[in-house]
């Protein structure tokens, strides 16, 4: 937590995020703000001592580009952990879905079973099976309890899954 305050963000107070998300994004704003930010500053010392300064510079122009989206993604970071509060997975139920939980769906119609993490929305990773708890799945999900069956639209259509567990 040192490391968060030495980056000034606060006490964390809305946005849910779980452990892994919190440490996920808090290092990311770290390696921004002390790597990369440095890195441009160096870039573009560089490109000074070297006389590179003239007003059809492409390459400065760049690192420019680049040092305003580093800058965009700190700023959006930094609000986020503004409005953001860590989920205690202690106290996390396993009684309905919530944000942070680990469900177990059954798809009646092809026979099969998957496992999906509900998140926020900065957190969503399609590859690793986290689902926005903002998405059309995710908002059928929340609430429910093992043994209920959700409904939602997706681009193939109106998909049903029965919730088979809920973990933590």
């Amino acid at each position: 937590m040192a490391e968060i305050e030495e980056l000034g963000l606060g006490t964390p107070t809305g946005t849910l995020l779980t452990p892994d998300g919190f440490e996920r994004l808090t290092k990311e704003l770290s390696h921004l703000t002390h790597v990369k930010r440095a890195e441009i500053a160096d870039r573009i010392r560089e490109s000074k001592e070297h006389g590179e300064f003239s007003e059809d510079n492409n390459e400065l122009d760049e690192i420019k580009f680049e040092q305003a989206i580093i800058e965009a993604r700190i700023n959006e970071l930094k609000t986020l952990f503004s409005a953001a509060q860590m989920i205690s997975m202690e106290d996390l139920g396993t009684d309905f879905v919530n944000v942070g939980n680990t469900v177990v769906v059954r798809d009646p119609d092809r026979k099969t079973e998957f496992e999906v993490r509900l998140v926020s929305s900065i957190e969503a990773d399609p590859d690793q099976d986290w689902v926005s708890s903002e998405s059309p799945m995710g908002l059928a999900l929340y609430g429910s309890r093992a043994g209920e069956t959700v409904t939602f639209e997706a681009p193939a259509g109106r998909i049903s899954y029965e919730v088979v567990s809920i973990s933590k």
